[in-house]
């Protein structure tokens, strides 16, 4: 390969070129590409763009593939602008679907963009069909079903909020569809599984699109034993365009003895050999999301309501040491203040379980509201942070509503979590934030969002924002010395760029895609 420059993010190595490929790895780099060619052969491939750049190719830290890859044949509701529409193009998919089957939705959407600038509701929802339970996905925490579903889950007027969820109401009690965090559960227990072939499409078709946008691993917060087992199908056969670092999901589990049986079916994973996917660790939980994020102070559209921990503390702490204590590594969502505070608070103790943890075994996922002195306890007991700034660019609007400017002009401080010694890496909370590399990169430099600059005092530089997905991440997954820098003997994963991203224009940057990415050594996209 010969460039203009090659951007290898090792400290002190000279400028070079031009690198050469044997395999998966990089096996040489050199000033000029002529320093290069005894090594080229009849069936080696040649990629001679003289005014490009090469950088490594970039992890998104905290994404959901999984469901990137299910809502591919999913209701495509991100692309109504009101509830109308909304509700007409799941009437459209009722029309093609045999009565009594299940109809989902696509989760990257927020309400707060449509006219109404609200959920739709069970009754719009029964508009569009009663012949079919419906479920309405947005994001990770929120779903809205028709009264088909209700009635198919057992959930009625009677039935009482769970801990760690809600179950939405009209003025007059009844029920409106809406259900958040573990009230989630009885309706999503009941979806259908499509066949492995269909999922396995649908992988291949997420992670090109990942790799379209300069994505080399996926870091996937929420995956399932039998999502798992798809992957693994998925890479067998090629599929995987993209790396995968899976995050077992302790999704509908709230004690520690539910994690037990999860634990003993992942010991099969310990040992597994695929450098296309592994398993990174486990996945808890502790608070909601936008809606229902612990805080300290409470909501500036409800004084009443502070959010929710979804876990009881101390049932957390002895699930998260039953893990420890079996070897995996453990990240938690925790958004609101109040629910990073006590997080760090189990973390600690953790560590005053297990002395000698290796580093980056607790890894705090968001910490949204996390301010000077929570940021400062989670360095000096050295947990690295997850922020995911296309979060915060695409929902800054709703943030608005539920926290206050101000709370939502603090999110995500990553000029101060460096500034602090932490370790910070970057990623996009797909279906809540966009995913690509250079929308986040463009993102955290400029805190630009759908209501403007927020928080300009928290915005870094274009080197050390491209640092957060490549050599922070690379150190995050525990893959330092195979990834996230471009030296001879390390994996060739590399991006190939027409304009160089640390030289671009703020407006360049912002839509700025790879020609060519590579991962292993195959070049995946372009």
């Amino acid at each position: 390969m010969s460039v203009a420059t090659v951007h290898t993010l090792v400290p002190g190595q000279p400028a070079v070129s031009a690198l050469a490929v044997k395999g998966d790895r990089i096996v040489a780099l050199a000033a000029h590409r002529a320093d290069l060619d005894p090594l080229a052969g009849p069936d080696t491939v040649v990629i001679d763009r003289p005014g490009a750049v090469v950088l490594p190719a970039f992890d998104d830290t905290h994404t959901h593939l999984v469901l990137a890859a299910s809502s591919a044949a999913d209701v495509p509701v991100h692309l109504a602008g009101d509830i109308p529409e909304f509700v007409e193009l799941i009437r459209e998919r009722a029309r093609q679907t045999p009565p009594g089957q299940w109809i989902r939705s696509t989760a990257n959407w927020q309400e707060i963009n449509l006219a109404e600038r609200r959920f739709p509701t069970a009754d719009e929802l029964d508009a569009a069909t009663v012949d079919h339970p419906v479920l309405v996905m947005r994001g990770g925490h929120n779903i809205v079903v028709n009264h088909r579903a209700l009635e198919l889950a057992g959930i009625d007027e009677h039935t009482p909020d769970p801990v760690g969820g809600k179950i939405g109401r009209a003025d007059d009690g009844r029920l409106d569809g809406w259900l958040q965090d573990n009230a989630c559960t009885p309706v999503l227990r009941l979806q259908p599984s499509p066949s492995v072939a269909d999922r396995i499409e649908g992988f291949r078709c997420a992670t090109g699109d990942y790799a379209d946008h300069g994505i080399g691993v996926v870091r996937d917060c929420m995956v399932s034993l039998a999502d798992l087992d798809v992957l693994r199908q998925a890479s067998e056969q090629g599929a995987l365009r993209v790396r995968v670092r899976a995050l077992i999901a302790t999704a509908m589990m709230t004690r520690a003895d539910d994690v037990d049986a999860l634990l003993d079916e992942m010991e099969q994973w310990r040992y597994r050999a695929d450098p296309w996917l592994s398993v990174w660790g486990v996945k808890f939980l502790f608070d909601g999301g936008i809606e229902a994020a612990a805080t300290r102070e409470p909501y500036a559209c409800d004084p009443s309501f502070f959010g929710h921990l979804t876990w009881d503390p101390a049932e957390l702490l002895e699930a998260m040491d039953r893990v420890l204590r079996r070897g995996w590594r453990i990240g938690t969502h925790a958004y609101g203040d109040r629910s990073v505070e006590t997080l760090l608070d189990l973390y600690a103790a953790l560590l005053d379980r297990h002395p000698g943890l290796p580093p980056h075994m607790l890894v705090l996922e968001h910490g949204g509201f996390a301010d000077d002195g929570l940021r400062s306890r989670a360095v000096e007991l050295g947990i690295p942070v997850t922020i995911q700034h296309p979060l915060l660019h695409d929902t800054a609007r709703i943030e608005d509503t539920y926290w206050g400017p101000e709370r939502v002009d603090a999110l995500f401080p990553a000029r101060q979590w460096i500034d602090q010694g932490a370790l910070v890496t970057a990623g996009s909370d797909y279906p809540v934030g966009h995913y690509g590399a250079m929308h986040s990169v463009w993102g955290m430099v400029t805190r630009q969002t759908v209501t403007g600059v927020r928080g300009a005092e928290h915005a870094i530089t274009v080197d050390e924002a491209i640092r957060l997905h490549t050599v922070n991440a690379a150190a995050l997954t525990g893959e330092a010395a195979l990834r996230g820098s471009l030296t001879v003997g390390r994996l060739a994963d590399l991006t190939v760029w027409d304009v160089d991203p640390t030289t671009a224009t703020i407006d360049e940057l912002r839509d700025l895609l790879p020609v060519h990415t590579v991962v292993g050594g195959r070049v995946v996209t372009g």
